[in-house]
């Protein structure tokens, strides 16, 4: 470990690399590369200026220049001792505006970096529509570099594909564990699956971290195109979402020289527990707990008719966030002391794996039962002929809630796709039957969150609109007879 390292400061490993390898490839986006040494002085540039313009301790980085600048410039904040703020790039203008004036200490006195300190404020989707600001402290991130070194090996210091955007905190963690590490790392302005399989297979990145929706548009090009094998990936890190496991032979086959470790958290938490993926695995099993990470699993508050064991997920360990900026929020994480949740449910098993049944606000209660809409969405999209799925519940008067489903098509012909009553017998085969849908939809055009996951509440606002249609109304759920 590096004397920059050893701090505690998300960015002060940069002067080590300077000195150390400072011709090697610090950072690349498409045809513009950085080597180390270029990228200490363009980053200690940033600081002074900042400094010399008496900045306030947080700024907001400029979402409308390119993405290489947009991290040169959050390392020249962060390295000027003061707390960088990410935007979007696509959200509106009044949102940015937003965002822009709740941001805290806007005269606040800024002192040299600390490990406590702020450094990093990222946003997450709010029940109020507006984006939830939360702010990470340099100890956090820099103890999650650690431990993922220590967890997932050697090759998580090599250089890094991340190839999403640096307002997801995924992909921002991904490259700077690039930068803090020494091995660099490759980003891309637009997520290309064409132009990821081509960078990994050149061997510049024996590293990637990514989210599933984008391992999928990988697997497809790669089948379309009939590409041979790439060898030269060594581990592939799958965090944001559920992986699809059903798709993990084919990822396999693609990758064949590649270890494959999903693992779970959240923004507010940093790692949380992760394994080795397993297609045999249940899919709500999400591996054990980090080595720095303590869990416990808590009585949910009104929920005694959960399964036995099952409750609010709490976690212990440094890499929690400090705070969350701006109005408050009624799905906020819970503080207990030390402890943190999310307010995402599971259970721990005798052999101390942690499986996640869903998230609190998304269970249903349908015929006095209990179903988290994660468990329903794994089961259909397991289905070869179903990319993807939602669901959701509709207010019943003799059941309580009306199990719905939405799905997106799988990149197949039309006449694999099944009907309503065999995707039923479908689901009945691994749940029981309450937990089947009762309707399912089908989305043409599917609405992903600025992370790139799906987003749940404009599908339910999709199927309230469905309800209040008239027939010259063309809404983008069709149901599927």
């Amino acid at each position: 470990m590096t004397p920059g390292q050893a701090s505690g400061l998300v960015h002060a490993p940069l002067a080590d690399w300077a000195q150390s390898r400072g011709a090697a490839m610090a950072l690349q986006s498409g045809s513009q590369s950085l080597t180390f040494a270029e990228l200490h002085v363009a980053v200690t540039q940033g600081a002074q200026a900042l400094t010399r313009q008496q900045a306030p301790a947080t700024v907001l980085v400029d979402s409308t220049r390119p993405l290489l600048q947009r991290l040169v410039d959050f390392l020249g904040i962060v390295a000027s001792g003061r707390c960088a703020a990410v935007a979007d790039p696509d959200w509106p203008a009044a949102v940015l505006h937003s965002v822009q004036t709740a941001l805290p200490d806007a005269a606040g006195t800024v002192l040299p970096a600390h490990p406590l300190a702020p450094f990093y404020i990222g946003y997450t989707s709010g029940s109020s529509g507006l984006p939830k600001g939360f702010r990470r402290h340099h100890q956090s991130w820099a103890e999650s570099f650690r431990i993922c070194l220590q967890e997932f090996g050697p090759d998580a210091a090599a250089c890094i594909l991340a190839p999403g955007r640096d307002s997801h905190s995924l992909f921002l963690f991904g490259m700077l564990l690039g930068l803090w590490s020494g091995g660099g790392v490759v980003v891309q302005e637009r997520f290309s699956a064409s132009a990821a399989l081509d960078t990994l297979r050149s061997g510049l990145t024996p590293a990637l971290i990514t989210a599933p929706s984008q391992l999928i548009l990988m697997l497809d090009v790669a089948r379309h195109k009939a590409l041979a094998p790439i060898a030269a990936v060594r581990l592939i890190m799958i965090s944001g979402a559920r992986w699809m496991r059903n798709r993990t032979a084919a990822l396999r086959a693609l990758f064949p020289c590649a270890r494959v470790v999903e693992f779970y958290g959240a923004s507010e938490t940093s790692f949380i527990a992760w394994m080795d993926t397993d297609e045999d695995s249940p899919a709500a099993v999400v591996g054990r707990p980090f080595a720095n990470v303590q869990v416990q699993i808590r009585e949910a508050p009104g929920e005694a008719a959960h399964a036995a064991g099952t409750g609010l997920i709490y976690v212990r360990s440094p890499m929690l966030f400090m705070d969350y900026v701006g109005a408050g929020d009624a799905t906020a994480a819970l503080r207990d002391g030390e402890w943190l949740s999310v307010r995402d449910l599971g259970t721990l098993d005798a052999q101390g794996r942690l499986s996640l049944a869903g998230r609190q606000n998304r269970m249903l209660v349908t015929q006095g039962k209990n179903l988290f809409a994660e468990e329903l969405e794994a089961v259909l999209e397991a289905h070869p002929a179903i990319a993807l799925a939602s669901v959701h519940g509709l207010a019943d008067a003799r059941r309580g809630s009306l199990v719905v489903a939405i799905i997106q098509w799988a990149d197949t012909p039309p006449a694999t796709q099944p009907h309503a009553l065999q995707l039923v017998a479908w689901c009945r085969q691994s749940l029981e039957p309450f937990k089947a849908p009762r309707k399912i939809f089908v989305c043409s055009h599917w609405p992903r969150t600025a992370s790139g996951k799906t987003d749940h509440p404009a599908l339910a606002r999709s199927l309230q609109e469905l309800a209040g249609a008239t027939p010259t109304d063309t809404p983008c759920l069709q149901p599927l007879p």
